[in-house]
Parts: C-alpha cells; sequence; structure tokens
C-alpha cells in the first residue's frame, strides 16, 4: 500500500508540473481554444456535410489506392529531376507551343499538310522499290567515286568563276586554233574520249 501511495503521488507531482509547464508557456490555452473549435465545428456539421466528407475522404483515398498501384511512385524520382534540371518546364512549354499551333491550323492547312505527307510517302515507296536505288548507293558507297563527284563539283564551280573574270571570246578562226594549240583543250578532249569509251562497253 506505502509503495502505490507513492507512485500515486509522484505521479501527481509529475502531472502538477507539465499543467503548471503547459500554463506557463500559455500551451493549455492554445489547447482550450482547440477543444473549443473542434467542438464548434463538429456542432456546425449536418448530417449530409458528413457524409460528403466521408465520400471525398474514401475518394480520396481510393484515389491513392490507384496512384499506388499504377506505379506512378516509381516515377517520382524521374520527375524531381526533370524539375531540377528544368526539362519538366521545357516540356510544358513545348506542349504550349503545340497547342497553339494547333489552334492556329485552318481545315485548309490540315488538307495541305495531309496531301504533301501522302505525297512524300509515296514518293518514299516508289524510291524503296525502284532497282536503281541499291545501284547508285553501292556506287556512293566508292571512295572513287565520291572523289570523282566531288571533283566534278568543284570542277563546275572553279570554271564558273573563271569565265566570268575573263572577257568573251572575240570568235573566229584565230580563236579555234588557238583553243586547239592550248595543252588543256587537248587533255579535256583525251578524257571525253576515254569517258565514250567507257560508256560504250
Amino acid at each position: 500500500m506505502t509503495e502505490t501511495a507513492d507512485k500515486t503521488a509522484d505521479t501527481r507531482t509529475r502531472i502538477d508540473a507539465l499543467v503548471g509547464e503547459l500554463v506557463d508557456n500559455g500551451d493549455l490555452d492554445s489547447l482550450v481554444h482547440l477543444a473549443r473549435l473542434v467542438g464548434a465545428a463538429q456542432d456546425a456539421l449536418t448530417d449530409d456535410m458528413v457524409g460528403r466528407l466521408a465520400g471525398l475522404a474514401g475518394d480520396s483515398l481510393d484515389m491513392l489506392d490507384r496512384v499506388n498501384r499504377s506505379g506512378v511512385i516509381r516515377a517520382l524520382p524521374a520527375i524531381a529531376a526533370m524539375v531540377d534540371n528544368g526539362d519538366l518546364e521545357r516540356i510544358t512549354h513545348l506542349a504550349r507551343l503545340l497547342g497553339s499551333a494547333e489552334d492556329a491550323l485552318t481545315d485548309d492547312m490540315i488538307g495541305r499538310l495531309a496531301g504533301l505527307a501522302a505525297d512524300g510517302l509515296a514518293l518514299a515507296d516508289r524510291v524503296t522499290r525502284s532497282p536503281a536505288v541499291p545501284r547508285l548507293l553501292a556506287l556512293l558507297e566508292r571512295d572513287e567515286v565520291l572523289d570523282g563527284v566531288a571533283a566534278l563539283l568543284e570542277g563546275l564551280g572553279a570554271a564558273r568563276a573563271e569565265l566570268r573574270a575573263t572577257p568573251s571570246a572575240g570568235g573566229g578562226l584565230g580563236e579555234i586554233l588557238r583553243l586547239a594549240r592550248d595543252p588543256q583543250t587537248q587533255e579535256a578532249l583525251r578524257f571525253m574520249n576515254a569517258l565514250a569509251g567507257h560508256l560504250k562497253r
């Protein structure tokens, strides 16, 4: 009995000290105000409001359960990383841009774009079915062919620049004889002769 009385007295002492501390720092008044607020809210709630709150809580729990089962939680680290590096904001701006472009498109523009896409697909289909395309690609894979094409294009550009920089030919038999005596003319004729011979094979 004495031990029980001592424990009871010790408990009362601790309770008194705790209550005194709550009174001193104002927490007891805050608890009283909170209890009054909860009581007032409970008195103000009608059965309909309680039912709606219960339904809202049930819907929230159902949504959390669906989110948890869908695996969205596993995507949260990736979403957080996108937020940190600004990718999510850029994706949002891109979505807004696409939405604005979609709103700006008229039916006529959509029809023309669809026709252009159809023509492009038809052209791509014809190109892939043509037997000449694989042969052309095989030729372009050879280094000597690529070097020849590059030299031809560079020569065309240089020749056009040279003709623009020099005066026009005077004409006449003398001009023809001068060109015939030019070594470059003879080399060009030899090249054309060799090319014609290879084309006949």
